[in-house]
Formats: C-alpha cells, sequence, structure tokens
C-alpha cells in the first residue's frame, strides 16, 4: 500500500517551532490537494491546513498566525512550519494527498509534544 513519509516530529518546549515535511512517492501523479492534520489523545482527528494545487490555504482557527502550510511540487513534498507552539498543539500530526481523481493517501503520522 502506498504511504506518505513524514519527518520533522518532537519534543519542543512551549513558544518553540518545528518544521514537519511529508513526502509522497513518485507512483502518486496528479496531486491536487495536500494537507495536515493531527489527533490528540481522546479527541477526534482534525483538519490543520490544507494547501491547493494552485496553492490556496486554509487553516483551523487554532493555528492561524501560527502554522504555515507549503507545497514543492517537483519534490512532491509539502510541508508544515510550526511557531510558537502551546502545549494544545501535543498531538500525531498526519498528512494527506489528494489525486484530482479524489484518491487519499495518508501518512504513518509524526508525534509533536509540547512540554517544559
Amino acid at each position: 500500500q502506498v504511504q506518505l513519509v513524514e519527518s520533522g516530529g518532537g519534543l519542543v518546549q512551549p513558544g518553540g517551532s518545528l518544521r514537519l515535511s511529508c513526502a509522497a512517492p513518485g507512483s502518486i501523479f496528479n496531486i491536487n490537494d495536500m494537507g495536515w492534520y493531527r489527533q490528540a489523545p481522546g479527541k477526534q482527528r482534525e483538519l490543520v491546513a490544507t494547501i491547493t494545487s494552485t496553492t490556496r490555504t486554509n487553516y483551523a482557527d487554532s493555528v492561524k498566525g501560527r502554522f504555515t502550510i507549503s507545497r514543492d511540487n517537483a519534490k512532491n513534498t509539502v510541508y508544515l512550519q510550526m511557531n510558537n507552539l502551546k502545549p494544545e498543539d501535543t498531538a500525531v500530526y498526519y498528512c494527506k494527498t489528494k489525486t484530482i481523481w479524489g484518491t487519499e493517501y495518508w501518512g504513518q503520522g509524526t508525534q509533536v509534544t509540547v512540554s517544559s
């Protein structure tokens, strides 16, 4: 099964920064939307940010002004720059891509822990 490869998670103090990366293998063609989601313990998975093929972005209200999503189409990669991290940002972060035909692919998840 084709899966996206995520990296960049870890432990950071409140106010710190992390940059997540997610690479889709070359076997995935015609990617349209790319995005990041997260799931905290005991909670449902929620949208963090998305970016379309025309670089239109959408953010959850809780991360606006702190997180920035970007993509490199040549590398089939999506990034999430997270600044001014808060303890409530602690979660497993998942990336997702969606092709122009509607097929979705997910990453395996990367843990982000914000704690002093």
